[in-house]
């Protein structure tokens, strides 16, 4: 089959009218995609007419009767050669009008420009299989759960899973007193620890509450007290003066006098 080849308008005719701007027509009345063939609605004839040219666009010649074949007169349409200018953005008018088009399209018809798929949920490990922590109450139950549905686990028999899940049962029995001393002794550490923060403020609220005078009256009242001491808390009771007092002005006369002189000698040293 021959391939069709777009007509071509190889005329330098116009139909001398002033050149029809898109942009004083409604969106919606011309085609201009990229990947498409360019066509406008006649403003004369208001057809669809393909838009000719690669420079100078022009409408294509037509005929304003549709029907010529019947025997009528063929009667160019006004709009036939009409110079038409591309002053708009075509990707703007492009992304308008497929919003507009997605928009007008019924609900059930519309949808998404990506397809996201969820994927299927892997299916669930066997108990035997999880690593988790182990304990003895939950070494037990999932060993009675799992012989409680398993047809074959009868008396001393087991499945895979089954010697499995008895295997962690014993070795649980045989763990649990070790790992229940050394649940104990994290606890009695645990309390060490906070006995060992708490007993500074507490040892200080009773003091504040009771009161050094307190305590130390108490501790007067029941012990001997040493001789020439106020108390075991204050210590022995030292003279506030010198034995000999002008013994002491003399000798702090005599070390004015050194400290004076070693002063007037830094300078001159210096």
């Amino acid at each position: 089959m021959p391939r069709i080849r777009p007509g071509r308008n190889r005329s330098k005719n116009t139909n001398r009218r002033a050149p029809l701007l898109l942009s004083s027509m409604a969106p919606e009345d011309f085609n201009v995609r990229p990947d498409e063939t360019k066509s406008i609605a006649c403003p004369d004839c208001r057809t669809w007419r393909r838009i000719m040219g690669d420079k100078v666009l022009k409408i294509r010649e037509h005929c304003i009767s549709a029907k010529v074949a019947e025997g009528e007169k063929h009667t160019l349409c006004p709009g036939t050669d009409q110079v038409i200018v591309i002053d708009i953005d075509v990707q703007r008018w492009q992304a308008r009008q497929n919003r507009l088009l997605r928009d007008a399209m019924p609900q059930d018809n519309r949808r998404a420009a990506q397809q996201f798929y969820k994927p299927l949920p892997a299916p669930a490990a066997p108990v035997s299989q999880i690593n988790a922590e182990i304990t003895l109450e939950t070494a037990r139950q999932s060993y009675l759960a799992h012989r409680k549905g398993c047809t074959r686990c009868v008396k001393g028999q087991h499945c895979t899973d089954g010697g499995t899940l008895a295997r962690r049962y014993v070795l649980a029995l045989n763990h649990e007193p070790a790992r229940r001393e050394a649940r104990e002794e994290q606890e009695r550490q645990e309390r060490r620890t906070v006995r060992k923060q708490t007993a500074p403020a507490m040892r200080k609220a009773q003091w504040a509450k009771h009161g050094g005078e307190v305590v130390e009256n108490a501790n007067n009242s029941c012990s001997e007290r040493i001789a020439g001491s106020v108390s075991e808390f204050r210590g022995p009771d030292l003279p506030w003066l010198p034995q000999d007092v002008k013994r002491h002005d003399r000798r702090q006369a005599e070390l004015g006098k050194q400290y004076a002189a070693r002063k007037a000698l830094a300078p001159s040293a210096a």
